[in-house]
């Protein structure tokens, strides 16, 4: 298992603030690295190691695509162990992946892999789940959106 990404208190700050919000100005970055205390240069490196890490798995908006034409679901798969990073790897490879993440079940579901695809039409949607199931050799089971609901979670940053 690697080891945990090392993190400082402005990394804590950064994520416990951008959590809240990105301000919307002409200099958004400069903005935020003035309420830290640090110069823009400075924060732009600490997102782009804390992406490389993996603290942070995705920096950026959240859109309503189907607000703006486009489509979405979320999709599952049961993963064998031993084959865990091939199928990893190869979903995050797609551009339409807006994230993935295992889950361990309590209630002995198949289902470990769990991710988001988001494309510009219900076409689009149909090709990725393809292009994963022949890669993968595995079935790909998607769950589309029946009912819209915000939850908010924020998460502190611990030390």
């Amino acid at each position: 298992m690697p080891e945990p990404a090392l993190i400082d208190e402005v990394d804590r700050a950064l994520i416990d603030h951008l959590q809240g919000g990105f301000p919307i100005c002409e200099e958004p970055y400069a903005a935020v690295a003035g309420w830290l205390g640090i110069g823009e240069a400075e924060l732009l490196e600490r997102l782009e190691r804390l992406l490389a890490t993996r603290v942070l798995t995705r920096f950026g908006p959240m859109f309503q695509v189907e607000q703006m034409g486009g489509a979405f679901v979320l999709a599952a798969m049961a993963v064998p162990a031993a084959d865990w990073q091939r199928v990893r790897a190869l979903v995050d490879s797609l551009p339409e992946v807006a994230h993935n993440y295992r889950r361990e079940s309590e209630r002995q579901s198949p289902f470990n892999m769990w991710f988001v695809l988001a494309t510009e039409s219900e076409e689009g949607i149909a090709a990725a789940l393809r292009r994963i199931e022949e890669g993968s050799g595995l079935p790909v089971f998607a769950f589309p959106k029946r009912r819209e609901y915000f939850v908010e979670m924020k998460l502190a940053v611990r030390q």
